[in-house]
């Protein structure tokens, strides 16, 4: 199962974020990522990113990149579950990286699969940061670069 596109939303009932995500058929499922998993994720997937321009200074170029992919971030109608959607809690996230970044989410009945270019994954990084913030999670696998207010200094230095 091959997944086009997520909604990524803090649950604070279930202290969770959730993934409302469509396949390649449209069919929605749930997936449920606990804290403890993106605490271990996020640092592969910024590793990731930093680990493709290591000849610019990094915090810059990071800041800069974050910059224009929340930039280029377009407003979409979010996934949505039917009755039909299955909900999984995610046991673990199997992480490929390459030209694009491969995420298998691993379930006890299925492993569905979301690819991500630089861009897509700097903006699903962004959203999963935002949501952080909502839950009030602690921000310790977050570097500065990535914090909406790092950003905006940028923006600032650019006028």
């Amino acid at each position: 199962m091959e997944l086009q596109r997520i909604t990524t939303h803090y649950d604070p009932t279930e202290d969770r974020i959730r993934l409302t995500a469509e396949d390649e058929t449209g069919t929605s499922i749930v997936l449920w990522l606990t804290r403890r998993l993106l605490n271990r994720l996020v640092p592969v997937l910024l590793q990731w990113l930093e680990h493709r321009n290591d000849d610019l200074d990094a915090d810059t170029f990071q800041s800069f990149a974050q910059q224009a992919a929340d930039a280029a971030r377009l407003p979409q109608d979010p996934v949505r579950e039917d009755a039909s959607s299955l909900h999984w809690l995610v046991r673990s996230v199997n992480v490929t990286r390459g030209e694009t970044v491969s995420l298998t989410f691993h379930h006890t009945d299925a492993h569905p699969t979301l690819n991500l270019g630089a861009r897509l994954l700097r903006q699903w990084l962004g959203i999963l940061r935002e949501q952080y913030e909502k839950a009030e999670w602690p921000l310790d696998c977050w570097p500065a670069w990535t914090a909406p207010h790092a950003r905006g200094i940028q923006d600032e230095l650019m006028q």
